[in-house]
């Protein structure tokens, strides 16, 4: 049985960061949302309670039923959930006369404590909090301060249950980590034993229990997600299954040819599908995104399943579901609200009338990689960016035309090969390049044109903008602080290049408030 760690969620952008942390430590847990999560067998070994947006205080503030857990379980509050243990058990809690924000240095630490035991003196931790305890109830004890905040942690007398004001997950609390190890693995006894070749043997073995003789199609993509899955598959079930790459004329350059390439050396089984002249006619003369989404969707549904129609005895549809498309469609808060339509297979399932499988779906991006290297796949399929799943459609702004797609093709080719070319080190001193230092990064065509002079003419020509970000699950994301000179080189070469560009710009916007792609 999977031991296991279960996050009640309040909402808290670090919830993920939460899980990412303690996955990092080789222990497997779960997100589940705070009014929502499953009642605790004897594989949970503690539970975590996240931050919140909201304070404990508001009408509207999330409360959990915590008696299936509270006192029988290993529990640690975080920021909001050490408020929610004090204010709902007799304690108090009041704005902080200052908004306690930002790095604080812990004192006054009980050093035989369990959960902070070994911890450097005066370690350095993260504050996010607009309130704070002020009371605590009476079998409550205070286990660590700072100059500014109280009660900085709490354990309750009697029960292995504990509170922090500060959050370990972050990158600030310099020995977060360790605090998280002391809780998941000196309290809880969690062995340590997630790792992604313990992943590789039980998903094969549930894989091959689950499918048994019946055949499973999956759509690949060219990313990681949708190839390791396949990896994964392919190493349970073999030739049951069955991989279709469709090319939709929106792809990068060349990238249809080398991608198939790379999948006939893994030994997939993979059918190659060339449709451009079908998803650029429909998208002729479309301007707004959401459409454009909604007719590739449509298109693809129609040539995959035209494709599949030629196959027979297939059960199943494997996809590429990740961890955090999970935690979305069960958040807090909902799913999305305006969710983007087409994500590479949505519809088929009931169109065709097969069963999913989604091999990936306990995992985070990271860790996929981590088990693509298990399985040995090529280095440059599990390093590759994360792709729009409707392609360079949503990097066009503005109608669609076979032209543009060449343009933008070739600029962005430029781009990305800098990237790749573009050796610098990193924070251990080794060699890397600018492409492994990014997230994600591309090429947008804008829908506007400027005065340019090539020579001794003028010209008026098209603009482009370069995005690269770097980020850890996309849920965030930070500008890429590229090089000038890198810049100076690619803004030259595409404007050299690329026939009808004559200005090159850089998209310095973070998400949020803006978004990763531009469409």
């Amino acid at each position: 049985m999977q031991e296991k760690i279960l996050i009640l969620d309040f909402g808290s952008q670090y919830t993920q960061l939460i899980a990412r942390r303690v996955r990092e430590l080789n222990v497997y847990c779960e997100i589940h949302p705070y009014n929502h999560f499953p009642q605790p067998d004897e594989s949970v070994r503690g539970v975590i309670l996240s931050g919140s947006p909201y304070s404990v205080r508001d009408a509207q503030a999330p409360q959990a039923d915590l008696s299936a857990i509270k006192g029988r379980l290993p529990m640690l509050g975080v920021c909001y959930g050490a408020q929610y243990l004090s204010q709902q058990f007799g304690g108090e809690v009041k704005p902080s006369a200052t908004r306690e924000y930002g790095r604080a240095i812990l004192s006054k630490v009980v050093a035989n404590n369990p959960l902070i035991a070994g911890l450097s003196d005066r370690t350095q931790v993260w504050m996010s909090h607009g309130d704070t305890i002020v009371k605590i109830p009476e079998n409550y004890r205070i286990i660590a301060s700072t100059d500014t905040v109280p009660v900085a942690a709490f354990q309750i007398e009697g029960e292995q249950t504990w509170g922090i004001q500060f959050h370990p997950e972050v990158y600030h609390s310099t020995e977060g980590k360790q605090l998280l190890k002391h809780f998941v693995v000196d309290i809880c006894g969690c062995r340590q034993q997630w790792t992604p070749d313990s992943f590789i043997e039980s998903t094969v073995r549930e894989l091959r229990d689950k499918i048994k003789g019946d055949k499973v199609l999956l759509g690949l993509s060219g990313g990681v997600d949708s190839s390791v899955a396949a990896e994964l598959l392919h190493k349970a079930v073999g030739d049951q299954l069955v991989c279709i790459f469709v090319d939709m004329g929106l792809l990068r350059k060349d990238e249809f040819e080398s991608v198939l390439k790379s999948y006939e050396s893994m030994g997939l089984n993979v059918i190659g599908v060339r449709a451009g002249d079908k998803f650029l006619a429909d998208l002729a003369g479309v301007t707004d995104p959401e459409k454009k989404r909604k007719i590739i969707g449509r298109d693809f549904i129609e040539v995959f399943d035209a494709e599949a129609q030629k196959l027979t005895d297939v059960k199943w549809l494997a996809q590429g579901t990740i961890y955090p498309d999970v935690i979305e469609s069960i958040s807090v808060n909902g799913p999305s609200a305006t969710i983007k339509s087409h994500h590479n297979v949505g519809g088929l399932p009931e169109k065709m009338n097969l069963k999913i499988v989604e091999p990936l779906r306990l995992l985070f991006k990271d860790e996929v990689r981590r088990v693509g290297r298990e399985l040995g796949m090529p280095e440059h399929l599990i390093t590759r960016h994360p792709f729009p799943g409707p392609g360079l459609a949503v990097r066009i702004l503005g109608d669609i035309t076979p032209e543009k797609v060449h343009t933008l093709q070739e600029a962005d080719d430029i781009f990305i090969q800098g990237l790749r070319d573009w050796k610098v080190q990193d924070a251990d001193g080794n060699e890397t390049s600018l492409y492994h230092q990014v997230w994600q990064a591309g090429v947008i065509l804008l829908p506007v044109q400027s005065v340019g002079v090539m020579g001794d003419e003028r010209t008026y020509e098209r603009a482009v903008a370069l995005r690269a970000v770097t980020s850890t699950d996309a849920m965030t994301a930070d500008w890429a602080h590229l090089p000038y000179e890198f810049l100076g080189k690619v803004s030259n070469d595409i404007i050299n290049k690329v026939k009808g560009v004559n200005r090159v710009t850089y998209d310095i916007s973070s998400k949020p408030p803006s978004t990763i792609e531009w469409e």
